[in-house]
């Protein structure tokens, strides 16, 4: 019976790439552009934000330093992201880990701090000759869910499991930079917060201690207070 109903739901699709056996292949082509208009719509995004004043918010985006070069494009999306809801450049904390799996653990520290009001979780997992990948991907999913569960704070899955590069080509760059949903959707998901908990928001007061480069203040020659960057310690 499961054969059956495989059989079945694939049948249409069967058809129309095989309508003509005889014509030099075309069936097969034809199957191939079904696979990538396929991929080309998986990369578009669906969700329509409306304007959203996040003017006080105070995100978190902890990204791997495992395959880079995409990753960077990811978190350019979503700073873009995060700059067309309002979000202040001085309220955007970065860090970094060395791959996905540790992202989850240091999610929840933050979340824990209490000093950011979402937190996106970035990364790019490329499926490799091993189950590597597939252990990975559970691990990293279900652990950044546990965490916003744990801790009643909005942590955004930002990390990409593609089969290939070319997949994650056509969600890193261009019109199709899947950070910039991230980041709309981690001050969407924050303002929900804030309206739940009474409009409380985050506090940076902790952030120092942790190293995210928060700005503090000291006085100039003129007594007047001015901003200076904390040095890096751990994040």
């Amino acid at each position: 019976m499961l054969f059956q109903f495989i059989a079945f739901s694939l049948l249409p699709l069967l058809t129309g790439a095989f309508v003509a056996p005889g014509a030099g292949g075309v069936g097969l082509l034809t199957l191939k552009n079904t696979i990538n208009n396929g991929l080309e719509m998986a990369a578009e995004s669906e969700v329509s934000f409306d304007g959203m004043d996040g003017s006080l918010m105070r995100i978190g985006i902890i990204h791997t330093r495992w395959n880079k070069e995409y990753v960077d494009q990811l978190v350019t999306g979503i700073k873009e992201g995060l700059t067309e809801c309002k979000v202040k450049e001085q309220n955007v904390f970065e860090t970094s880990v060395p791959g996905a799996f540790e992202l989850p653990m240091a999610a929840r520290f933050l979340a824990l701090s209490g000093t950011v009001d979402a937190v996106i979780c970035v990364g790019v997992l490329i499926k490799g000759e091993t189950m590597h990948f597939e252990y990975i991907s559970d691990a990293v999913a279900k652990g950044i869910m546990n965490v916003g569960l744990s801790t009643n704070t909005p942590v955004i899955l930002g990390v990409l499991t593609c089969l290939n590069e070319d997949q994650v080509k056509a969600r890193c760059g261009g019109e199709h930079n899947h950070g910039i949903d991230w980041g709309k959707t981690a001050v969407e998901m924050a303002l929900l917060r804030a309206e739940a908990m009474g409009g409380k928001v985050g506090d940076d007061s902790s952030l120092g201690s942790m190293g995210f480069g928060i700005p503090e203040t000291e006085l100039g020659k003129d007594g007047a207070e001015k901003k200076k960057k904390k040095s890096s310690v751990f994040f």
